[in-house]
């Protein structure tokens, strides 16, 4: 017994240079996560106890930061630590949460911006194991389990932000200005962070956050600790100081609103907080969850959604039943989301989005359009069109079309009158080689033509000019009206069609502002237009839940016939205001 103990001993003692035998390139560490595409995402700390709320008042954002928000000296906040005893916890549970909801990996906050560690940690007494009554290593116990059933393990570790230490950054309640921020890092963040990578056997990310003002060196000496360590372990893309990562990640909850090259990830919450709050009920719907996993898979990124465990180590139930649902769906069409690519198309569809793998295209249909669907533009030879929750793979009607005139790709599908699943129903077209798209808008399966802000050609003058988009695809100070925008389409459904100019709320989630009031002209097809911007109505964009896209109706165009055309936006007069003109897309709408 004594040999086995200390051969296990020995190889814990070895494990570091085990894992730095081998020099791993991106894409090999990449590649299980690319197939993942969906993980669970896991705040859960002292913050659990407040949940919200202290010394009888509800602060209303969100739930982790309540230390800084509340300014809790830290004398106060550590006395939580002597409350903290989660005797509910069971890794078993929190694994097969995720697992059942179709979760690959887990990413778990190992130390957030309070400075408590959720494990044993020799660099800090402030953990887990010797702060609290509780006394367990929870880190230790998911890593086991996540062991056990296949599922990656993550940390997520704050190395900028720490409340509880003098030498880290954003305390500005307990201590001076002055501090050393190295002697923090060599101190603290870099022993926890070798204990993270050496006592928990095979890491597979370690999920860096608000870097502040590390420097290019310090944030590089943090990369080079991970990559000795282990060098198969993917670095997120919140390190800071400039240092390229292995990924990028979006702002939190904001989904891209076009097809983002590279690795990428949205982190996103199941409610409105990430840590634990008792009164936030404000949850999202299965069925929207399960339309931006396929939503952001088709736009090639990964999506990380968080649950926030109670005080006791509790999965809310509302979210375990929410993730129960999301599963079922995915148990049923989870080959669309592994191991997928981005839709081929730069276009968004109002109908849904597209994933591939090689000689398939999966259609994530959210609104059915009954029993005639078309897909345009696909230039491919179709061998077969089918619905992925059918098991006999019955073939669907189809034909292919193509104008010459126009050099337009049309596939007509026959589908059933009803949506087979009335979340996401998705229907595979199995091509020859790999997916060819026309690279020009098309009109739509429902004769609309999407004329999105990203898309469009930005000029002044005769001279091309920048014109920055939000990641949510609104325009960014855009305050210059001597830039237009211009788009060519296709139109091969003539006739007369209402303009609908969308914008969209700006600023902080807490605090979005829009201001109309500005003058806009449309020419097309010999025919113009001039529109004051005002709110006529407003849209809850599921894409980005706290702006909402506002909708101005800028009168009618006609097409004689079909054919190319070209749209062209031109700004006449931009209100006096700091927000610009926050111009998202152009809906051209068939009138009935």
């Amino acid at each position: 017994m004594k040999k086995i103990i200390i051969l296990i001993a020995l190889l814990n003692a070895f494990t570091p240079m085990i894992f730095a035998q081998k020099n791993i390139a991106q894409d090999e560490r990449m590649e299980w996560w690319r197939d993942a595409r969906f993980g669970m995402f896991i705040h859960w700390g002292l913050y659990a106890i407040p949940a919200g709320e202290w010394e009888g008042k509800e602060y209303p954002q969100i739930g982790e930061w309540i230390m800084k928000n509340a300014r809790i000296p830290v004398a106060e906040y550590e006395k939580l630590a002597q409350q903290f005893n989660p005797v509910k916890f069971n890794a078993h549970d929190f694994v097969m949460t995720a697992k059942n909801a179709g979760m690959k990996y887990i990413t778990i906050t190992s130390k957030h911006h309070d400075g408590f560690a959720m494990f044993k940690s020799e660099a800090s007494k402030y953990n887990i194991v010797d702060a609290t009554p509780y006394g367990k290593d929870v880190i230790k116990a998911l890593a086991d389990e996540c062991h056990k059933q296949e599922l990656k393990l993550c940390f997520y570790y704050s190395q900028s932000r720490d409340w509880h230490e003098p030498n880290g950054l954003d305390n500005d309640w307990d201590f001076p200005k002055e501090r050393d921020f190295q002697k923090y890092l060599d101190e603290k963040v870099k022993p926890q962070l070798t204990e993270l990578l050496t006592n928990y056997g095979l890491v597979g990310m370690i999920w860096f956050d608000t870097p502040m003002t590390i420097s290019e060196e310090q944030a590089q000496s943090l990369k080079n600790l991970v990559r000795s360590l282990q060098p198969a372990c993917i670095i997120s893309g919140r390190l800071g100081g400039g240092v390229e990562t292995d990924y990028k990640s979006t702002g939190d909850n904001v989904i891209p609103a076009e097809t983002v090259s590279g690795d990428w990830e949205v982190p996103a919450t199941l409610n409105n907080t990430w840590g634990f709050k008792k009164n936030d009920h404000n949850w999202k719907s299965p069925e929207a969850l399960t339309r931006l996993l396929f939503d952001i898979a088709a736009k090639g990124g990964n999506y990380l959604l968080n649950v926030g465990p109670t005080a006791e180590g509790v999965i809310p139930q509302a979210s375990v039943d929410i993730l129960a649902k999301v599963g079922k769906w995915m148990k049923t069409n989870s080959e669309c989301i592994y191991g997928t690519k981005a839709s081929p198309y730069k276009m968004e569809f109002k109908w849904g989005n597209i994933t591939q793998k090689p000689g398939k295209l999966y259609l994530g249909i959210f609104n059915w359009p009954g029993s005639d669907f078309y897909l345009e533009g696909l230039k491919n030879k179709v061998k077969k069109v089918y619905l992925l929750s059918d098991k006999q793979q019955k073939v669907l009607p189809f034909k292919e079309y193509y104008n010459s005139d126009t050099d337009h790709h049309r596939l007509k599908i026959d589908l059933p009158e009803e949506a087979p699943d009335k979340v996401v129903s998705v229907v595979v077209i199995e091509i020859e080689g790999s997916a060819s798209v026309e690279t020009s808008i098309c009109q739509q399966a429902d004769k609309t033509i999407l004329l999105s802000g990203i898309l469009g050609e930005a000029r002044k003058g005769n001279q091309p000019a920048e014109l920055n988009f939000t990641a949510r695809g609104g325009g960014a100070n855009w305050l210059d009206t001597g830039i237009n925008l211009t788009w060519n389409f296709k139109v091969e459904n003539a006739g007369t069609f209402k303009v609908d100019l969308v914008t969209t709320e700006t600023g902080s989630h807490g605090s979005p502002v829009w201001q109309g009031g500005q003058i806009i002209k449309i020419s097309c097809a010999g025919q113009q237009s001039e529109t004051i911007v005002t709110d006529d109505s407003r849209e809850y964009n599921p894409r980005s839940q706290y702006w909402k896209l506002i909708h101005t109706s800028a009168g009618k165009i006609k097409f004689e016939e079909p054919g190319t055309y070209q749209l062209s936006l031109v700004p006449e007069n931009f209100t006096e205001n700091k927000i610009g003109f926050t111009f998202k897309e152009i809906n051209l709408i068939p009138v009935r």
